[in-house]
This record gives C-alpha cells, structure tokens and sequence, in this order.
C-alpha cells in the first residue's frame, strides 16, 4: 500500500522558515570567508571555520525546519537522534572542506571544481542521512532519476556558493549571493523530496518509534540557531567587515602596515604628505617637515 506523502503539512510556513535559515547561513558564512580577504595578518583558519560552520548549520537547519512539514497521512514520523546529529557534522564537515580548499587556493578552475564536487555531494549526503534518520511504518522509495537531479544542483550551488565565496566582497552583493544560495539549497531539497514515495506496512508495528518532528523541533532550533546568532553578532563587531578595507585603513594604523594614517604633513619645499591621525602625533624624524595650514 503506498502512503499519502504531504510536503507541506503546514503550507508556506516551513519552506518560507527554511529558506530564510539558508539566507541566514550563506550570509554569515560568505561575510566570514570575505573576512579573511581584508586582511592579510587576520586569523585565516579560525575565520573559514567560522564560515563553514555557519554555511553548514544553516543547511543543516533548513533542511530539518522543511521536514516538519513532512507527512505521511497513515502513519506517524520519529527520527534517529544519533543519524539526525551525525548529519549535522557530515554538512559541516563537508562544507569545511570545501571552504579551506577555496580560501588557500583560490578560486582557480580546478580547486574550484574539486572544492564544489566535493561539497555538493557532501550536502546531497547530509540531506539523504537525515532521510535515513526517519522512522515510520513502512519502506521509503526514491526515483533515481530525481534524486541524481538533487545531486547535481547541490554541486552546482555548492560551485556557485564557494566562487561567490572569495569573489565577492561588496556587503549587498553578498546578501544578494546568500539569497541565491538559499534559493539553490531549498531547491535542491524539495527536488530530493520529489523522489520520495512510501510503501506502507500491512501491520501497526512501532518502527517509526523515536523522536517525533516536535520534539526534534527545540534543539533544531536552540542549538544552531544560538551558533548562527553568536557567528552573526562576531560579523558585525568586526571592523573589517562593517567599515571595508579603505574606511578601516582611514579610520586608523594601517592593519598591514602599521603606519598611522589620517592626518596632513607637509614638505616645506611643496612635497609629498605623509598622513597621521595620532594626537599629537609628530612628523617623520628622517628629514624636516611643517604642518600643513
């Protein structure tokens, strides 16, 4: 007997809620990776990880938040704690890799390619994991041809979201990007959801025993959600990234250089400035200067 597969139990509330998580992530993440393009002296490691785990809770989240809308009308839905919390650390993981490869790399074609590919099918691997994690009162079908379908766009937006990654720096452009990202990700999901159908069981076994979507719903939430919110309050704070690159290296010592910047000094003869914002800052010693008037 085949069940009645419902995709939106709740209707434009969970695609809409998923959707906006996978902004919320692409954006943090995008914004950390940009991060390590400002600065040379910045914590490059610690700031791609930050991406990848922004980036990959988001998916991670958005995928689980879109499963609460998930039904199969003759039967009741449980999930696996232990598969549910092991794809979260294959969608960071994966994303992780992908992320470093790109970052100390570039965006040349071939570590580009390999770092998408890899990704991709990292994504597509953590959004069947967590279909594995279900438990229900009968046997899930997928159709090959969709789910390969669903492959191909998670290494397509995996590729896309990883050059926007370390191409784009503007801050509109980057949510622009995210909002493409989640696009692609919501995408890739529904269209591995597409592939479901369920053969029902002839008894009233208890094999869907587990957690119900519910339950799973507060931690989904709490867990990623706080880490997404702690990632975007580190973005903000940054100078970096809220000034750019000019404005920071206006505002005071050059992260580069170290030199002070700001400020007007004068050859007497009419030659070149040197910029200082100190206060009380002295001209260069190597030769006579005058303050500008």
């Amino acid at each position: 007997m085949e069940g009645t597969v419902d995709g939106f139990r709740y209707g434009a509330v969970t695609p809409v809620a998923a959707y906006l998580m996978a902004c919320l992530g692409g954006a943090l993440g995008l914004r950390c990776i940009v991060r390590t393009l400002l600065g040379e002296q910045s914590w490059k490691a610690g700031w791609l990880a930050l991406g990848a785990a922004s980036i990959g809770c988001g998916i991670w989240t958005m995928h689980f938040i879109a499963m609460i809308g998930f039904q199969v009308e003759e039967t009741r839905i449980g999930y696996d704690t232990g598969l549910t919390a092991l794809s979260l650390a294959v969608a960071v993981v994966v994303v992780g890799i992908g992320v470093f490869i790109v970052g100390y790399l570039g965006a040349g074609k071939g570590a580009l390619t390999c770092a998408g590919v890899i990704t991709g099918l990292g994504v597509a691997a953590m959004h069947y994991l967590g279909m594995a994690a279900m438990r229900l009162d009968g046997t899930i079908r997928y159709d090959v041809f969709t789910v390969a379908l669903s492959v191909l766009i998670a290494i397509v937006a995996a590729t896309a979201a990883l050059w926007a990654a370390v191409t784009i720096r503007g801050f509109l452009t980057s949510v622009g990007a995210s909002m493409v990202m989640g696009v692609a990700v919501s995408g890739m999901h529904y269209t591995g959801m597409a592939a479901v159908s369920v053969h029902l069981h002839g008894g009233t076994g208890t094999s869907w025993a587990g957690d119900s979507p519910t339950s799973l719903l507060l931690p989904m939430l709490l867990g990623p959600a706080i880490f997404l919110l702690l990632a975007g309050v580190v973005v903000m704070f940054d100078p970096l990234l809220v000034l750019g690159e000019g404005e920071w290296s206006r505002s005071g010592t050059s992260e580069r250089t170290g030199e002070p910047s700001g400020a007007s000094w004068q050859r007497p003869g009419g030659g070149g400035e040197f910029k200082d914002t100190a206060v009380g800052a002295e001209p260069p010693r190597r030769e006579p200067y005058a303050r500008k008037r």
